[in-house]
């Protein structure tokens, strides 16, 4: 799933640490939420949509898998 996770971050001018730290997870959390490579759990989700003062679908771009039939 792509995210604006980075782009909201550095907007507001925090590391990836004191992001962390605001959401109660690890700084390697964040590092793969920006990369794509973990999907946060809906908990998290919130959290970080609360964060930022934005909806979830402002932050997270689902994309649908494409089916072969």
């Amino acid at each position: 799933m792509k995210n604006r996770l980075r782009e909201l971050r550095e907007e507001r001018g925090l590391t990836q640490e004191e992001l962390a730290k605001a959401l109660g997870v690890t700084r390697q959390t964040i590092i793969a939420i920006e990369r794509g490579r973990y999907d946060p759990s809906l908990r998290l989700t919130f959290k970080i949509a609360r964060f930022f003062g934005r909806a979830i679908e402002d932050i997270f771009i689902y994309e649908e898998e494409e089916s072969d039939g």
